[in-house]
């Protein structure tokens, strides 16, 4: 059924504020990949028993009353991040990123003789990264068994032309879907069967989807921590925390067989943007029963987010007629609020007299417990944490550091795991996270040079388009591996 172009805006609005928000913007922000100083990353980021390094002011800031000194360090990073993914044949994609990923400082302000009562106190600051979100990811090959306009078609159905949004109201805009004879305007065929005229459809076009994503989220962390008879170090870190995350995607389908909707090609863009602010507390303590081993625990308070976002999409077609077709949604922003899951760690430290020392963390977060608010608009946002509590679970995490000196020479490494964040029955089920890690450093009196590397790598699956079940699922497999380079300068005062 042929027609003019027709799509009402305050449709748009609403249709694209019901795909804003989901469980992949709440797994995203409420996940936590600790980094910070290069000794802290190459040990893995197990530090909840060991402190005494400005890192650890985002994880335990019970480490902050095991600082003797006034110290200050900086350490910028580059990462080097490789994507691989398979989609009727393997695709790979890279990106070359550099950041500065920790800076701070630590000053002592109260200091007692003895190792009695309270022995010291500290203030600290720190910014230190927590996820980092740069990823560039490209997806190639044929695709002989559905079309992104099957999806917008199938969202469509029961939806009167006149009344469509979102994606799908510019891909009616753009001929890429249009509406079946005799079914009232609100049910879809597609360019690949001719608008529901010649079906089945004819697939075996090209697809190419290229994706780039950019951004991080950073804490600044402002710590108060202490000493009482060295036997016991409390802190607490109110924490500042920065959100910024844009996605670019540009989806491309052409085909060269003949096909009676004269379709030849179509290009969707989808850009959105997420700026954020947040707040968090942070409390925890470091025990010493004895000279060589420390027991560390630490709880974190859900991180409360308010974000903007800004978003748009874009559709343009080729026919081979000549005809060429251009749409394109407002540009939108919406404002809402998200909670991130409550965490709590605990961890033990031995240290073989000043030699050696190994470390062990424990951590425990629910997933499920993170959630949707709205700020003002009035949005409903409890299916959307309906669907947070049934797609996502607890998960553990467990992370391992060693170090071994010689001399004024310190050798590093560590292992990290990332539990999975995914309940049975979901596509990712089997996703989780693993670091590799190593480091060396160099300490002469009041300054440090310290040589971080970690490799990061997680696989999952993800998908192009969620189409009806009668369709072969559009999925594709994603691993990711990260190479992050550090280097910590540091150096301490009243030495």
């Amino acid at each position: 059924m042929k027609r003019t172009a027709f799509i009402l805006v305050s449709a748009i609005v609403l249709g694209s504020l019901a795909k804003a928000q989901n469980i992949d913007d709440a797994l995203r922000y409420s996940q936590v990949f600790y980094s910070g100083t290069a000794r802290f990353n190459s040990m893995g980021g197990a530090f909840t028993a060991l402190g005494a390094d400005l890192s650890s002011l985002s994880q335990n800031p019970a480490g902050l009353g095991l600082f003797r000194n006034s110290e200050f360090s900086l350490t910028p990073q580059l990462n080097y991040i490789k994507s691989t993914a398979d989609f009727n044949g393997s695709t790979e994609d890279y990106l070359y990123r550099f950041n500065l990923n920790q800076g701070g400082f630590v000053n002592n302000i109260i200091s007692n003789p003895g190792s009695k009562g309270l022995v010291s106190l500290n203030f600290a600051y720190s910014f230190n990264m927590t996820n980092n979100l740069n990823q560039n990811s490209l997806i190639s090959g044929t695709n002989n068994s559905s079309s992104i306009a099957d999806a917008w078609a199938w969202y469509s159905e029961g939806t009167h032309y006149t009344e469509l949004g979102g994606a799908e109201g510019i891909a009616y805009d753009a001929w890429i879907i249009d509406t079946l004879t005799g079914y009232g305007g609100s049910y879809y065929g597609t360019v690949f069967s001719n608008y529901g005229d010649n079906p089945p459809s004819r697939y075996g076009q090209s697809v190419r989807r290229t994706i780039q994503n950019e951004g991080y989220l950073g804490e600044h962390a402002i710590s108060i921590g202490g000493n009482y008879a060295d036997k016991l170090f409390f802190g607490a870190t109110f924490g500042i925390n920065t959100l910024r995350y844009n996605s670019y995607f540009q989806h491309v389908e052409s085909t060269d067989v003949a096909l009676p909707s004269e379709f030849k090609s179509m290009e969707y863009v989808d850009y959105f943007e997420d700026k954020g602010t947040g707040f968090t507390f942070k409390f925890g303590m470091i025990a010493k029963p004895v000279e060589m081993v420390r027991i560390g625990v630490a709880f974190h308070t859900p991180t409360f987010y308010k974000i903007d976002e800004y978003f748009y999409e874009d559709i343009s077609s080729k026919f081979t007629d000549g005809s060429n077709y251009h749409s394109s949604n407002d540009p939108m922003r919406f404002n809402y609020g998200f909670n991130t899951p409550f965490r709590f760690l605990t961890g033990i430290a031995v240290q073989v007299k000043k030699s050696a020392l190994i470390s062990v963390d424990y951590e425990f977060v629910d997933y499920t417990a993170g959630h949707f608010f709205q700020t003002g608009d009035g949005y409903d946002y409890s299916e959307k944490n309906n669907d947070i509590r049934s797609a996502l679970s607890s998960a553990s995490n467990i992370r391992i550091g060693g170090e071994y000196r010689l001399n004024k020479l310190y050798l590093r490494s560590g292992y990290g795991y990332y539990g999975k964040p995914f309940r049975a029955g979901e596509a990712n089920v089997d996703m989780d996270y693993r670091t590799l890690s190593c480091g060396i450093g160099f300490r002469e009196r009041n300054l440090s040079v310290d040589f971080g590397f970690t490799n990061f790598k997680s696989s999952q699956v993800s998908f192009l388009y969620q189409l009806d079940p009668g369709f072969t699922p559009a999925d594709y497999q994603l691993t990711t591996m990260k190479n992050l380079f550090s280097l910590t300068l540091g150096y301490k005062f009243g030495l």
